[in-house]
């Protein structure tokens, strides 16, 4: 594993290839007060994704997260990814509607107490539909069925730059930040090199 000195009182300069992002993890102990569930929009439903439908999992977890440079899963072989699917303390489900699949919903309850919201996201289609808010209420209703001691998220400067803010109304609470760095998925095939256009590609370093 490559690594660098970090300044932390000012820049450090990554390496041609590499791309960084400030993740901020939010946390809430209790169903907020002003929690309340909702029923799923007309022709909209929650279905289980699991081993047996990587294709349909990746295109959506693709659709839904490659404008935000979402990569995780799409480095995963097919053994890993339906191990991950299948265990009895994962859950990932696909927001299906009268056009397809508009959203992704995946928990991750393997740590005892802790339960992650491991992704949320609509397809870009969807972004601004209300389904965002539907899709949150089943979120909380359903992580704390579990009796957790803590429900948690987190988000990056890399996501959509509604995402902070529409955690926080939800009723997650910042409590510290991480930073990130990876090798640029669209310099190695996994997301496409017109991906994300905000994030400039930078593939080689030029100091002329």
């Amino acid at each position: 594993m490559q690594t660098i000195d970090l300044n932390l009182d000012g820049f450090t300069d990554l390496p041609a290839g590499k791309i960084a992002n400030i993740a901020t993890c939010l946390q809430m102990f209790a169903i907020p007060e002003t929690h309340q569930p909702r029923a799923a929009p007309p022709g909209f439903s929650l279905q289980p994704l699991a081993g047996s439908n990587l294709a349909r999992y990746r295109a959506l977890f693709r659709a839904v997260g490659e404008p935000w440079l979402w990569f995780s899963r799409l480095c995963w072989d097919d053994a890993r990814l339906a191990a991950t699917l299948d265990d009895p303390d994962v859950e990932a489900f696909a927001l299906s509607g009268p056009n397809g699949d508009a959203g992704i919903l995946e928990f991750d309850f393997r740590v005892p107490g802790a339960v992650e919201l491991a992704f949320f996201g609509l397809v870009p289609d969807a972004v601004g539909s209300g389904l965002g808010r539907y899709l949150m209420a089943e979120a909380v209703t359903r992580a704390f069925a579990r009796g957790p001691r803590r429900f948690w998220v987190h988000t990056c400067t890399l996501d959509h730059p509604a995402a902070l803010p529409f955690y926080r109304k939800a009723g997650f609470v910042p409590w510290k930040r991480q930073i990130e760095v990876a090798d640029d998925p669209r310099l190695c095939g996994i997301a496409s090199p017109q991906a994300a256009p905000h994030i400039p590609l930078i593939a080689a370093a030029d100091e002329r």
